[in-house]
């Protein structure tokens, strides 16, 4: 995992933590700076050496998230299908729609490409199959949005450090 898909998977999981337990997210970067980063997948024990985090993209994406989440909930929300809300989906499923919103409206120096593909590959490791597809369907649509009007390059690399 590089250095910035562990940061993406950092934020997913403070995003998480802030909204089910009703931390600011402050207080959450803080304890995962000091405590958690460095044994994100220690669980999964996939790894010998704990992770390198690029804890700038971190703290980028899971504040900036935070900033601008009334914002990118309204985006959200107006690429679900009628009868679907975002107070529909699970803490999981909203922390990976809001943080690739966000990397896709604020951060436009990361192909598209790269922030689709990026949360598509830590969703299939936490996520059931139809959950990762409609995060695909509704990340692409975000991307038609906040993109429209800069090219979108398919066959652009994805580099280790998008």
């Amino acid at each position: 995992m590089n250095r910035r898909r562990a940061a993406r998977f950092g934020a997913i999981q403070a995003l998480y933590q802030a909204e089910l337990s009703g931390q600011d997210i402050e207080q959450v970067t803080t304890e995962f700076e000091a405590h958690r980063l460095a044994d994100l997948l220690e669980p999964m024990e996939l790894q010998d050496k704990p992770l390198d985090v690029d804890r700038d993209w971190f703290l980028n994406v899971a504040k900036g998230t935070t900033i601008v989440i009334s914002d990118l909930d309204q985006k959200i929300e107006n690429t679900l299908s009628a009868g679907w809300s975002l107070s529909r989906l699970g803490y999981l499923v909203r922390a990976f729609l809001r943080a690739g919103a966000f990397e896709l409206f604020h951060r436009p120096d990361v192909p598209t490409k790269a922030v689709i593909n990026e949360y598509l590959e830590l969703a299939h490791a936490f996520l059931e199959k139809d959950d990762v597809g409609f995060l695909n369907g509704v990340l692409d649509r975000l991307a038609m949005e906040a993109r429209a009007g800069s090219p979108l390059s398919p066959s652009s690399p994805v580099n280790g450090d998008a």
